[in-house]
């Protein structure tokens, strides 16, 4: 009779505590987890009974001479799971605080403590032979004020079906507050947590069961099958089984990094499905959309009947987000699987695309970026007719928004092109009279040997169209759809043939920071009955997430497919410290500040590489780097060629563009001073009022997107006259 393998899982705290172990000592784990992989019934490995542990299938395994395991050991079955690892007598007290089990509603393995009737055995908990284990499990309440309201007026098979355990029923039922049911967060599994948290919150009970109600059998739940629980969705937000010594390693190698391994079930379920067409995926700063589009990418390409040889394009709006992206597959991936992922923002797609099919003409871009466009524009502008009183700024806007977008290179065809959206309105008799500027634009263009990226994007759907080059993708994915302009959109349908699963977009229009909305529905892309929602900030604390989210509130925000979308449904579920918002009379003043908080900082053991300055401009990053140097801080800003490398020391620095996408533990943003934050040459660029309204939009969903790149702490300080972002009532 063959030999079952034993199945070893590893849970989110183990990788934490494992984190926090003297690198010296991890070396030592590693060798243990690996062998213990392989075999954890070898004969070297000794378990110990725990005697005190609230959870009878807890066993402590040696490490070394100064470290333990705790690993959960089911007395049927054959599954272990790594729980915890620390000092030895650290180690056991974890254990007597801890309780691992089956939820006999959901199905799922929970994790939670129990530690608020142990403290009068702590002592005795130092030891793993200690005695009798006289404790009993009793039902734990917290102590609510007289004729106080609960705060869940529910019955417990509802409670029960939505992860609380049996004996954390009474505990829940005495809650008055959302204030207490963050003060007991640890003594809930997480999903049973995050439920309550959600509800507390306001969101329909009937969406919390249809999300937190996992167990989808009507078999009724074996509480001591952990194998079939470990397969359960809810289960593998903390307990992970490594695939083989590689995907282990990786685990090891970087274990804070929990987006690698641990997905929530909303996540898993748009990840891990096959899709009749294309899906769309929104969510809130945080909620992990992302990371959702790595492993959906991942998971594609390792599915039995993807092609060895059929490739993904995975594309971004930017570069840099491009390199980001990259470099976190890699983390996620096989060498196999990452050669079937083509990672590029679609503009160098673009231009590598059309190059390799004869295009002769070089790329060139606007706003300052190349003086080639600059020198056309000029030549061109000099054609403006006098009796015309429109601002410069008009015929650059006529020029991106109608001109280009809608590909147009006649007077006829620039009689009958749309306008919709533009502030100014234009009889026939203007636009024959205008029509020359853009005629000669086009001339100067063809006479230099440039193209504009619209056009080059056009040029590159024809050839896709006609057949003049052979499809190659078997699949798209793309994040930050937001940024996306109409004719990208049109060109990446038309990038894979229409089947399951071949186009996958995350995307977020509060943080649109590039482009004028789009409709996917009007660009061929058809998500009907595809449209999901993520809408749990595992990012940022709440109060971050209100703060970041109070500037965009009075705007109207749309869902990429035609619709609205709303931050009611989005929230974070640890509510964290109120923003420290500052103003100084100068830049020396607010330098001087923002040292003292970074010291601060490392008092706090947080280190450099995890805090960023975020400034508006480059101008400004170069103005702040100096001032932390003057002050003896290292200093590092981040580029837009590479991906930031945290090894490296010194306090980040980054534009507002470039902390897109990024996180940090701390981030301060610097600088947000009238006239800097809106940037008045940005809002004053135009003198159309819509044009002004929607570069508003843009700069506050810029505000939006740095906020929320902080995970714990956001500072915000300013010199001068304050920004006027900065007066709203939070």
């Amino acid at each position: 009779m063959a030999k079952v393998q034993p199945k070893v899982a590893l849970g989110d705290g183990f990788l934490q505590a494992f984190a926090s172990i003297p690198r010296k000592k991890q070396k030592a784990v590693m060798n243990f987890v690996s062998k213990f992989r392989a075999d954890p019934r070898a004969s070297g490995i000794n378990y110990e009974v725990i005697r005190n542990a609230r959870d009878p299938n807890f066993r402590s395994v040696r490490i070394d001479k100064d470290y333990r395991g705790i690993v959960l050991s089911p007395e049927q079955g054959n599954v272990y799971i790594l729980l915890w690892v620390d000092k030895h007598d650290d180690a056991y007290t974890w254990a007597v605080r801890h309780r691992c089990q089956i939820h006999p509603k959901t199905g799922s393995l929970q994790l939670f403590e129990v530690e608020h009737e142990l403290e009068s055995v702590e002592e005795d908990a130092q030891s793993p032979v200690v005695g009798a284990n006289t404790l009993q499990d009793q039902p734990e309440k917290v102590d609510a004020p007289v004729n106080s309201a609960p705060l869940f007026d529910l019955e417990d098979d509802v409670l029960l079906s939505i992860g609380v355990p049996q004996e954390r029923l009474a505990l829940v039922h005495s809650l008055t507050s959302e204030l207490e049911l963050e003060r007991v967060e640890r003594r809930l599994p997480i999903e049973a947590f995050e439920a309550l948290y959600l509800l507390a919150a306001g969101t329909p009970l009937d969406e919390i069961i249809q999300e937190y109600s996992v167990s989808k059998s009507k078999k009724p739940v074996d509480t001591e099958d952990f194998e079939r629980a470990l397969e359960n969705p809810a289960t593998q937000r903390r307990f992970h089984v490594p695939e083989d010594e590689q995907e282990l390693g990786r685990m090891l190698n970087a274990p804070l990094e929990r987006w690698r391994v641990f997905l929530h079930p909303s996540q898993r379920q748009l990840v891990e499905r096959d899709w009749n067409g294309p899906v769309r995926v929104l969510g809130g700063a945080g909620t992990g959309k992302t990371v959702v589009a790595m492993h959906r990418a991942r998971w594609l390409v390792s599915q039995p009947d993807w092609p060895k040889d059929a490739r993904l394009l995975f594309t971004t709006f930017t570069s840099n987000l491009a390199l980001d992206i990259a470099d976190n597959l890699r983390k996620i991936c096989t060498p196999e699987q990452a050669q079937r992922i083509e990672v590029v923002n679609l503009d160098a797609w673009v231009s590598q695309f059309v190059k390799r099919n004869g295009y002769q003409s070089t790329i060139i871009y606007p706003g300052g970026r190349d003086r080639h466009y600059s020198n056309c524009w000029n030549k061109a502008m000099a054609l403006v007719p006098g009796e015309l009183d429109y601002p410069d700024s008009f015929y650059k806007e006529e020029w991106q928004r109608v001109i280009l977008s809608q590909q147009v290179r006649s007077r006829r065809e620039y009689f009958n092109a749309s306008r919709i959206g533009r502030g100014v309105a234009l009889n026939r008799r203007q636009r024959a009279d205008i029509w020359p500027v853009f005629e000669e634009m086009r001339e100067q263009l063809v006479r230099g040997g440039f193209v504009t990226v619209e056009d080059a994007m056009h040029h590159a759907l024809d050839l896709m169209q006609s057949g003049g080059d052979k499809r190659s993708y078997r699949a798209v994915v793309v994040d930050e759809g937001q940024d996306f302009t109409a004719e990208s959109l049109k060109l990446l349908r038309a990038l894979v043939p229409e089947n399951k699963n071949d186009m996958f977009i995350v995307g977020d229009a509060h943080q649109r920071i590039y482009q004028r909305k789009t409709s996917f529905s009007q660009c061929g892309i058809n998500i009907m009955g595809r449209g999901r929602k993520l809408k749990i900030n595992y990012r940022t604390t709440e109060l971050i997430r209100r703060y970041a989210t109070a500037l965009l509130e009075d705007v109207e925000i749309d869902d990429l497919d035609g619709g609205i979308d709303s931050t009611n449904d989005y929230r974070s579920l640890v509510l964290g410290q109120e923003p420290i918002v500052q103003n100084f009379s100068d830049i020396d003043s607010e330098g001087e500040w923002l040292v003292q908080q970074i010291e601060q900082l490392k008092d706090d053991d947080v280190s450099l590489s995890e805090i960023c300055l975020v400034a508006r401009t480059n101008r400004l990053c170069e103005d702040y780097a100096q001032i932390l140097q003057n002050h003896g801080v290292p200093t590092h800003t981040l580029s837009r060629q590479k991906s930031d490398d945290r090894s490296q020391e010194g306090v980040r620095l980054a534009t507002m563009h470039r902390i897109k996408g990024l996180e940090f533990r701390c981030v301060m943003m610097v600088g947000i001073n009238k006239g800097v934050v809106p940037l008045s040459v940005a809002i004053n660029s135009s003198q159309d009022v819509v044009e002004q309204r929607l570069t508003d939009v843009n700069e506050r969903a810029l505000f939006h997107v740095a906020a929320t790149r902080a995970v714990r702490y956001l500072y915000i300080s300013s010199h001068g006259t304050p920004s006027k972002y900065l007066k709203h009532d939070f």
